[in-house]
């Protein structure tokens, strides 16, 4: 590294990226304490953190190797990922970068190798331009006055300082608005706080010090100071949904008439391209009352997809108040009678696929699920899908019921054997982001697998099987094969234990013997001599055999 910092090319814009999420990480509670515009929700450093995440995900997945490429990707991930209003304005820092990189490279005839000050100086620029287009009119007080001093500041230092020296002189005039903004906005100087959207911005140059140069300054804790009167503290009652989507096939000139629309509908609306070639792909936000309105606002100009609702600030927790009594709840799918007793028995509400459905993996709705969150009465719910719920129905049915007032926390349980597991371990005395944790490790820790009878003849990785024979299937691959379906689930088993393990559960499907689970207890009563087996008859569909190990 030479003495003025890394070039920040295509590995080091990747690591920026990186070093962004963990340090959002690290002040999320600072920012979502400060969070009281344009919603008090204190959502504003969850969203910038789950937003820059999903664009750091999706520069890491991606095999471009330079710099444009990964400013690309960045855009792209942070446009599919953005939450919230503070979400929208940090996709569209993205979008900057990468419009600006990918003009850079196509000026030079050898690329762009690495991002330096001038570039870095347009970027800023042209990020407020992007911000204020989809923000509508800029208020000041807010990140944008913010965004504005650090471009103003960027371009005075790039004719004569570096990379590095830009980035400072950009990071200490956002610091110096930052403290400006609680003067230019009354709501902020009501609540003592500076802008929170601000302030998350100030994490994202200082990460990008601490990139190019090694090292980023020490910054004050942004804290609540005492709020300043004003004579007129009337104020209109907060629109009780955030509404975000997706809309493809949007023709620009009906960008405005969505605006307008919305603009009647509620109030902090954004509407931000993906791209200056974009094909008609937006990232809609507002807050309104009428969220199925605002949807439905645009279907008249594109098709909208990746829906989001959410209840805003004290709407949602007056509606949990209200109408959900218990303090948290566990709602499993369990496909079977015997699976239905099993998890009733170990506390868990329990909702059924569809009998009629013709593939059991699929069979419980979006519709279904909010139905059972409602019904259980609890505020908060840990879900078990057990690999009955498609994800595009368990992210609607999650979304619809956050809109509910409900908070509800998806666990990654895709069998049975796995959700069983993660029961065992479940506790309502615990936070629930503890409790989450925990039950999401325990299914991840669950090795299963299943046996099934092949219908036709077929070759596989463990060689060619014929009607009638049994399967062992683990993740989506037929590692066993053999004349029945004990000897598979045998084979399985010993295949599960390579790696260890004290517990081994059998579930056995619809008109499976019983005498199936006495010989695989024989079985491991000989080959794994101190391995607890249990057996039980679910009566499941699809998989003969459904099996776990811990």
């Amino acid at each position: 590294m030479s003495e003025s910092g890394r070039r920040l090319d295509a590995s080091a814009l990747r690591d920026w990226a990186h070093t962004a999420v963990g340090d959002l990480i690290t002040h999320t509670d600072e920012i979502n304490r400060l969070n009281v515009f344009p919603v008090a929700d204190a959502d504003t450093g969850t969203n910038m953190l789950f937003t820059m995440r999903s664009a750091w995900v999706q520069a890491d997945a991606s095999a471009a190797g330079d710099v444009a490429g990964v400013a690309a990707a960045l855009a792209e991930g942070a446009l599919h990922g953005a939450r919230g209003n503070s979400g929208v304005i940090l996709s569209q820092i993205l979008r900057a970068l990468a419009d600006v990189t990918a003009q850079a490279a196509a000026d030079r005839q050898d690329g762009l190798a690495d991002i330096d000050g001038r570039v870095l100086a347009a970027t800023l620029r042209h990020a407020v331009g992007l911000v204020v287009l989809s923000m509508g009119e800029p208020v000041p007080g807010t990140i944008t006055s913010v965004l504005q001093a650090a471009a103003a500041a960027a371009e005075d230092a790039a004719d004569e300082a570096d990379l590095s020296g830009v980035i400072t002189a950009a990071a200490e005039a956002a610091v110096v608005a930052l403290d400006k903004t609680i003067e230019q906005l009354h709501v902020l100087a009501e609540a003592g706080v500076v802008d929170a959207g601000g302030r998350g911005l100030v994490v994202l140059l200082d990460a990008l010090a601490k990139t190019v140069s090694g090292h980023a300054p020490t910054r004050q804790e942004y804290v609540p100071a005492p709020p300043v009167a004003f004579d007129d503290t009337s104020a209109p009652a907060a629109p009780r949904f955030e509404v975000m989507y997706l809309l493809s096939g949007c023709d620009p000139g009906g960008v405005e008439q969505l605006r307008q629309q919305l603009d009647r509908l509620g109030d902090s609306v954004a509407i931000a391209a993906a791209g200056s070639d974009n094909g008609g792909r937006y990232s809609v936000h507002v807050h309104s009352d009428d969220a199925g309105g605002a949807v439905e606002a645009g279907l008249a100009f594109g098709t909208p997809s990746r829906i989001q609702i959410t209840a805003l600030g004290a709407a949602a927790g007056q509606h949990a108040a209200a109408g959900w009594s218990r303090e948290r709840a566990v709602l499993a799918v369990a496909d079977g009678d015997g699976a239905a007793e099993l998890f009733a028995g170990e506390g868990a509400h329990v909702i059924r696929p569809d009998p009629d459905a013709p593939d059991p993996t699929s069979a419980v709705t979006a519709k279904q699920l909010l139905r059972s969150f409602v019904d259980t009465g609890a505020a908060q719910i840990m879900v078990l899908p057990n690999g009955f719920v498609a994800a595009e129905e368990l992210v609607a049915g999650c979304t619809a019921a956050i809109g509910w007032g409900i908070d509800v926390v998806p666990v990654p349980a895709g069998s049975m054997v796995q959700g069983l597991a993660a029961l065992a371990v479940h506790d309502p005395e615990r936070q629930a982001v503890d409790d989450g944790y925990t039950m999401a490790r325990a299914a991840a820790g669950a090795r299963h697998g299943s046996v099934r009878v092949a219908t036709e003849e077929a070759l596989t990785w463990a060689g060619t099987c014929r009607p009638g024979d049994g399967l062992g299937i683990a993740g989506d691959e037929v590692l066993i094969v053999a004349g029945d379906i004990t000897a598979a689930a045998a084979g399985l088993i010993d295949l599960l234990l390579v790696a260890g393990g004290e517990l081994i559960t059998v579930l056995t499907g619809v008109g499976v013997d019983p005498a199936v689970g006495e010989a695989l207890r024989e079985h491991v009563h000989d080959k794994h001599p101190g391995t607890e087996l249990a057996t039980y008859h679910t009566g499941h569909r699809g998989d003969a055999l459904l099996i776990g190990v811990e």
